[in-house]
């Protein structure tokens, strides 16, 4: 009931997104009830069948990221200062969070069966016979629990996501474990001590110092009062058992412009770490598809409807997972690249903020450079003489771009709502507002000068062993 209400007090942008993830849902739950229309039609090709239900993971797993990207941003899950008095700590709003996604793909899943039942002619009674309605099978009754199972994945790993990666984590820094030293000794030693140390003639004998005489007083300053910090100090530390204690400072007094003090967010400590095992994974999988150039043809089917060796999809998604895990490092880089010889204000401004933002928008950036690079290898293979893509694969490779393109633009609006507080502290330091624009911009143009390039690359390398083949 909570989720219901604060999916219904959202604003219009959010419910947009929470809409997009809805309508991702149903795509994906509809190409899951085709493969099972196909596998009712073709009850004597099970590899076929399965092979397609395996395709399916693809825009499975480009929904769920999408899902878990908007339940990110959503504001209405946001921690706020006063909702732990009320239970709602951060283990709550991660359940309302988890169960607001599981509505919106609930509700695709949903849209999803009502479609399919419409187009196998089960609830007009005239099915569809054109392109495509071999993944209907309406002359064969549907089994609802296999549809009803098949229809409940998206909502289930979305949800379950969302749960993982948005759980509450405990920030405060771990205590120190107690260093022992000697036989029956324990604390923090500050040097080591060597074997018979402790019974060493005199070693613990403490030598008496002799007190300091009090240095005499100057007549003419004025005498502190008994009851002061400052005379106590004194006192304490002329029989030379205690040390001087200095007076307490003064306190800072608060800032009197009128305006509250902003903390910077600091930069990272250090780069992504993923950087190295990102450029070896897609080295590995350029080293797979160059060997798959090599073997003779294959008879695996594409989604496409091509044909190519099983080294190729093995290529490729060693391609995609490390173009992911380089994404965040390779954003970083670029940000460093811009602050290179003697940047100005702009550059310097444009440079520290890719560099903050390196993991949040890191990885959808190197996701999209991998969907990107597919689709490119996919779309310049195709000539007269291939197959002609079908509906389904159309409806997929639509999936797949359009959740990726997706995730980024949230992450880009999560990252905006990150650096609010930096925007509005400069804005009120006279920053002119066109200066911000410029500085995006030219962290866009940056990017695209990093990614573009690269995009091609893996695109052309990925299309070599298609391109033997025929």
């Amino acid at each position: 009931m909570l989720a219901l209400r604060l999916s219904r007090g959202a604003r219009p942008a959010v419910q947009v997104r929470r809409l997009l993830v809805s309508v991702a849902s149903a795509g994906t739950g509809f190409l899951l009830l085709c493969t099972l229309g196909h596998a009712l039609g073709h009850q004597d090709d099970p590899a076929g069948s399965g092979l397609r239900l395996a395709w399916c993971l693809t825009p499975l797993a480009a929904t769920v990221y999408f899902a878990l990207a908007v339940a990110r941003t959503d504001p209405g899950t946001r921690p706020r200062p006063g909702l732990a008095a009320i239970g709602l700590g951060p283990a709550r709003l991660m359940a309302v969070s988890a169960a607001t996604t599981a509505l919106s793909t609930l509700l695709g899943s949903m849209l999803a069966l009502l479609l399919f039942l419409h187009l196998r002619g089960d609830l007009t009674g005239m099915p569809f016979d054109g392109t495509g309605a071999e993944f209907l099978s309406p002359d064969r009754p549907l089994p609802l629990p296999a549809a009803l199972t098949l229809l409940a994945l998206v909502p289930v790993l979305a949800s379950t996501t969302v749960a993982l990666c948005l759980r509450p984590r405990d920030d405060r820094p771990k205590a120190t474990p107690r260093a022992y030293g000697r036989f029956g000794a324990y604390g923090t030693s500050t040097r080591p001590e060597s074997f018979g140390a402790y019974a060493r003639f005199g070693a613990r004998l403490k030598t008496a110092q002799p007190a300091q005489p009090a240095e005499p007083t100057d007549p003419a300053e004025p005498a502190e009062p008994s009851g002061s910090r400052a005379a106590g100090a004194a006192q304490a530390g002329a029989d030379g058992t205690r040390e001087v204690r200095q007076a307490d400072p003064a306190p800072a007094a608060p800032p009197t412009d009128g305006h509250p003090s902003t903390d910077l967010p600091p930069l990272p400590a250090e780069p992504p770490k993923g950087l190295p095992w990102g450029i070896a994974i897609l080295a590995a999988g350029l080293a797979a598809e160059a060997y798959a150039a090599r073997t003779p043809a294959g008879d695996t089917p594409l989604p496409t409807g091509l044909t190519g060796a099983p080294d190729i999809l093995l290529g490729w998604l060693l391609t995609a997972v490390g173009l992911a895990v380089a994404g965040p490092g390779l954003t970083h880089l670029c940000g460093r690249l811009l602050q290179s010889a003697r940047p100005g204000a702009l550059r310097l401004l444009a440079g520290r903020v890719l560099m903050a933002e390196a993991t949040r928008i890191g990885r959808p950036l190197g996701v999209v450079c991998a969907v990107a690079s597919g689709t490119y290898a996919m779309t310049s293979l195709y000539g007269p003489d291939t197959p002609d893509v079908g509906p389904l694969t159309a409806l997929g490779l639509l999936l797949v771009t359009g959740c990726t393109i997706a995730t980024l633009l949230t992450a880009a609006v999560e990252a905006k709502h990150a650096r609010a507080d930096t925007t509005a502290a400069l804005l009120r330091l006279g920053a002119p507002s066109t200066t911000l624009r410029s500085a995006a911009a030219l962290r866009a143009g940056a990017v695209l000068v990093l990614f573009g390039p690269l995009t091609l690359i893996v695109a052309e390398l990925a299309a070599l062993p298609l391109v033997s083949d025929r």
